[in-house]
């Protein structure tokens, strides 16, 4: 076991685990003095030379030259005939400098340093890897499926390192084999038993937000804002998202031209429906959006409760709600609203002819001649215009018309 081995190894070490050579040469260095001070009770006369390029190590020790009774500690002391014994023109006050092998340490001790050096590098590693992931948080990554277990995915990246991709974080119709290419978004980094875990994610809304930042240009350049998203993993998502730029349409450039941007998004996220809606600090617009493809006939909003009733004719309430309510759980999600559906009362129309017992038969039939054959033919239009119309006394289409109204009230 010699030096060149010992630095060698740690070369490989370094080039697998990506450590600097500053740092690696500082960690080597502070290594040896450690065992420096451990053998000969300090480090302050020895020099450690590190070539980390070649894998070369010296280690010097530097004595002062003393007169041959004087040696006190031979450590940091030579006597004056020991000195030239290596060069005979030693003087007394002069340094000596002599290289230590590391065989001279002892099995033992050799032992003990490529331990704590191994420790050390080890530290290191997950110290570098927990910075760097730890900057990687709400970036996407792609790595490859190393292993598949019941709760979650061990997945490795470009450089070996291990990421976990537990099975809540996976969309419900996610099915990867070993060796498969996964895409997720690294959600946060923890440290379990001083070891930093990386948690991958492919529900979390911010992997779909990274999807559309790389399959729209606009959004990635800052032209499209995307203000929020809110999804059901697998099942479905709303988008909203805003332009300032007023000659950019932000859902067409979302969707794309025959919807070729939001296809590859879809497929990523295995089939899930994505809804992209115009955002507006309009609250009712905003409602009425986020309930599309729903048409709504009217809306009531309590500010302070955050709640919103909303009428719609009955054709159109499954549509409002979705399938197994989604629509509707996006739509709460996504303005911040807890939203009632309610079915629009329609009141059904009732034929002149029913009115013959109080309205002369000659009057219904010149409101019919003008096309008005029901009481709500009649109402839509004005006193005024009706009287014009049919050539009739404004007072008697004023009685007509109230008679009309009674009706439904």
């Amino acid at each position: 076991m010699d030096n060149l081995n010992l630095i060698s190894n740690f070369a490989e070490f370094k080039e697998l685990k990506n450590i600097d050579k500053s740092t690696m040469i500082e960690v080597l260095e502070d290594v040896f003095r450690h065992l420096l001070i451990k053998t000969y009770g300090t480090d302050e006369n020895f020099d450690v030379i590190i070539n980390p390029e070649k894998g070369d190590l010296e280690i010097w020790r530097n004595r002062t030259i003393v007169e041959d009774d004087a040696v006190e500690n031979p450590h940091q002391q030579i006597s004056l005939s020991e000195a030239r014994r290596m060069d005979e023109t030693y003087e007394v006050g002069e340094e000596v400098a002599d290289e230590i092998k590391l065989e001279s340490f002892g099995r033992r001790a050799v032992l003990s340093l490529r331990q704590n050096l191994a420790s050390r590098i080890l530290d290191l590693e997950k110290a570098n890897l927990y910075a760097k992931y730890s900057e990687k948080v709400g970036e996407i990554i792609n790595g490859e499926v190393y292993q598949v277990w019941k709760k979650e995915i061990l997945v490795v990246d470009d450089d070996d390192n291990e990421l976990v991709l537990p099975r809540s974080e996976q969309i419900p119709s996610d099915f990867f084999r070993k060796g498969d290419t996964i895409r997720a978004i690294v959600s946060r980094v923890e440290m379990k038993n001083n070891t930093p875990v990386i948690i991958l994610s492919r529900t979390a809304p911010e992997f779909l937000e990274r999807l559309f930042e790389q399959e729209v240009p606009e959004i990635f350049d800052g032209l499209i804002t995307i203000k929020k998203i809110v999804r059901i993993p697998g099942e479905r998502a709303k988008v909203a998202v805003e332009s300032y730029d007023e000659r950019i349409d932000p859902v067409g450039a979302c969707v794309g031209m025959k919807g070729s941007r939001i296809y590859s998004i879809v497929r990523e996220l295995k089939n899930e429906n994505i809804d992209v809606v115009n955002y507006t600090s309009n609250t009712q617009l905003l409602i009425q959006r986020a309930l599309n493809p729903a048409k709504i006939s009217s809306i009531t909003l309590d500010e302070e409760k955050k709640t919103a009733s909303v009428y719609l004719k009955p054709s159109e309430v499954s549509l409002a709600i979705g399938k197994g309510g989604l629509n509707i759980r996006l739509a709460n999600m996504l303005t911040g609203y807890d939203i009632d559906v309610y079915r629009e009362v329609e009141e059904e129309d009732v034929a002149l002819e029913e009115f013959s017992d109080e309205i002369d038969q000659w009057i219904i039939d010149a409101l019919k001649n003008i096309g008005c054959d029901t009481a709500k033919s009649v109402l839509e239009l004005s006193i005024d215009e009706l009287a014009k119309r049919t050539d009739l006394e404004e007072e008697t289409v004023r009685e007509v018309v109230n008679i009309l109204k009674s009706e439904f009230e």
